[in-house]
């Protein structure tokens, strides 16, 4: 019996696994696989979810209006073209749908984030992968490959799972080097943790430039990742496009409200940014005094760490030791990473916790 056939790019597709949150034995202990904040969610973005827990028979506001409209005003955007998704994950996605397809190139960096593949093939386009440096992006290996089938170029600046980072005057330089019939999308989902003086200005391309679109999203340092809301900034043209592809009604009500909420706790996101920056960069030193055992961490912008088992122990070894002691991190062979772990910045004691689990087990 015949039975429909997917079309042949979706058979191509690996399937996105999400960090794991128990153990191989259904033990639920220190998730550090999903790099979500440790601190959790501030006071008034929790309140303002719980206040719509009476409205789960109305439909939410399918434009996010009172969302986009504090977002610029947080960040002196035009609300116009701001839009809004279930997480930033929707509209990478969206930004494919809309300008790649059968017979069009994409571009992103080896070890970028694994919903880019996705994407591409989703829609039928071609990915093209650019070399890294040393885990993290090459401008001039993505301008190199540039072709007239290149449509879109994805970039996560700080990178997923590396950490990397370019900085402003790299992502200006690989602008200029683009057409402007190619879209360039600049992840910014960990953008909040860097320090002020590292912005890439993604956001003042955006606005200046037709071929630019900023994503973000309230999973990281907000502590929204169970409600996925992102959003997005480009040119008006852009948005139009993808608000026509865009799910109806993509954000729930007790999100928007939730998001609306987090925008105005400044003192929770300074907290959450400097207990990041304080627990990353003691970790760092930890995972330095094992050099001599082969590990070593890719320096980081986000909130974890890219570790490098290099040595006697293997990234698969380390992954199942850390597992039994009782600490789940990310182990990503299907992207090239056999040898790494990335582990995400968890509370004190989680932190120091994994310190003495990786020093037993390496040592």
């Amino acid at each position: 019996m015949s039975a429909p056939l997917p079309k042949p790019w979706i058979a191509e597709i690996a399937a996105y696994i999400p960090g794991r949150s128990t153990t191989d034995d259904g033990r639920k202990v220190a998730k550090l696989s999903s790099n979500e904040n440790p601190l959790g969610t501030s006071e008034a973005a929790r309140g303002a979810f719980a206040a719509h827990r009476s409205d789960l028979d109305r439909y939410p506001d399918g434009g996010s209006s009172v969302l986009r409209a504090a977002i610029g005003e947080k960040y002196g955007l035009d609300p116009a073209r701001v839009i809004c998704g279930t997480g930033s994950d929707e509209l990478l996605h969206l930004a494919a749908g809309a300008y790649a397809g059968v017979g069009d190139e994409c571009l992103y960096v080896r070890y970028g984030f694994a919903v880019y593949d996705i994407a591409i093939r989703r829609v039928g386009a071609t990915p093209v992968i650019a070399p890294d440096r040393d885990y993290g992006s090459d401008v001039d290996a993505l301008l190199a490959l540039v072709t007239p089938r290149t449509t879109l170029i994805f970039l996560a600046n700080p990178n997923n799972p590396t950490g990397t980072y370019l900085s402003r005057d790299e992502i200006a330089r690989l602008h200029a080097g683009l057409r402007p019939d190619i879209l360039l999308v600049l992840d910014h989902a960990y953008f909040e943790y860097l320090d002020a003086e590292d912005g890439d200005h993604g956001l003042d391309l955006a606005r200046n430039h037709a071929n630019v679109f900023v994503t973000r999203t309230f999973s990281k340092i907000h502590g929204l990742a169970a409600e996925r809301i992102g959003w997005g900034y480009g040119h008006a043209d852009v948005i139009t496009a993808l608000n026509r592809i865009r799910a109806p009604f993509n954000v729930t009500s007790g999100g928007q409200a939730a998001a609306v909420a987090a925008l105005s706790e400044d003192g929770f996101v300074a907290e959450s940014r400097a207990h990041n920056a304080e627990w990353r960069a003691w970790l760092t030193g930890e995972i330095a005094k094992l050099g001599n055992a082969g590990v070593r961490a890719i320096p980081s912008k986000a909130n974890f760490l890219l570790v490098l088992f290099e040595g006697a122990v293997n990234g698969e070894q380390a992954y199942r030791a850390l597992m039994e002691r009782g600490f789940i991190t990310r182990w990503l062979p299907g992207q090239g990473l056999t040898k790494g772990l990335r582990i995400s910045i968890g509370t004190e004691e989680e932190t120091r916790g994994l310190a003495a689990a990786l020093r037993e087990i390496v040592g």
